[in-house]
């Protein structure tokens, strides 16, 4: 089939079905070298690709919102070796790659408790969301120290020091990072997993579930076109 022809029959897809944020569980990285032979790190520099890839793909498919859990508050248990790589790693790409991102027209926030970060990295993220939040393509959320229910206990104790006397879904979403998104309608889990590993537990209430046997470094278009029809075929019902 055409290339054209392809993205025109996906967009419709899209726009069908109403699909406007996908939240993605960015597993594999460490896997997919293991089985090159390769060092971790060069998985997670293959996952900075991957990443680039999708976000072209959902703009042209027409996709309005991703979210991309990159380091979770658990993953500070891991070598600090590594997770001194993954925030260089981090840093720099948000750099190298912020010209181009604002040229495509992303928006780029990032949800998580950023207070921990080093200074450095804080205002390397502040630069790219002020350069990009004008931008009217793709909204890019990196989820970086994020967890469900860190980010729930923080609206919690964000709540308590309002003067709110009652609280209902509305009103304590508001206090969620996310509190300007939309809800995922489709999480996507890389690496075939089958958990949601502490990931936007409120807001993935209803969304639609896509696992893939796939490493994050192997997701591309393609299975990004995968996901976009497999979601096309679900019905939901939202508990009706």
């Amino acid at each position: 089939m055409p290339q054209t022809v392809l993205k025109d029959e996906i967009k419709e897809l899209v726009k069908k079905t109403n699909l406007k944020h996908i939240a993605i569980i960015m597993d594999g990285n460490r896997r997919w070298a293991k089985e090159h032979n390769l060092p971790s790190m060069m998985g997670h520099k293959k996952g900075v690709e991957a990443l680039k890839k999708v976000v072209k793909a959902s703009h042209k498919f027409g996709i309005k919102y991703l979210t991309m859990y990159a380091f979770s508050t658990e993953n500070w248990n891991r070598k600090k070796e590594e997770v001194d790589f993954l925030m260089n790693l981090l840093a720099n790409t948000i750099k190298n790659e912020l010209k181009e991102l604002f040229d495509n027209g992303v928006k780029l926030t990032f949800i998580g408790n950023l207070s921990v970060l080093n200074s450095n990295l804080q205002n390397i993220l502040y630069e790219a969301v002020e350069k990009t939040k004008n931008n009217e393509g793709v909204n890019l959320q990196i989820a970086i120290n994020y967890g469900a229910r860190d980010e729930i206990v923080h609206a919690v104790n964000e709540i308590i020091k309002s003067d709110i006397k009652e609280v209902d879904a509305e009103i304590f979403e508001k206090f969620l990072y996310t509190k300007n998104l939309p809800s995922p309608d489709l999480l996507i889990r890389t690496g075939g997993e089958m958990r949601v590993s502490n990931y936007l537990l409120w807001q993935i209430a209803y969304s639609e579930f896509y696992i893939t046997k796939k490493y994050w470094p192997e997701f591309d278009e393609e299975a990004l076109i995968d996901s976009i029809k497999e979601f096309s075929e679900r019905q939901r019902r939202y508990g009706g």
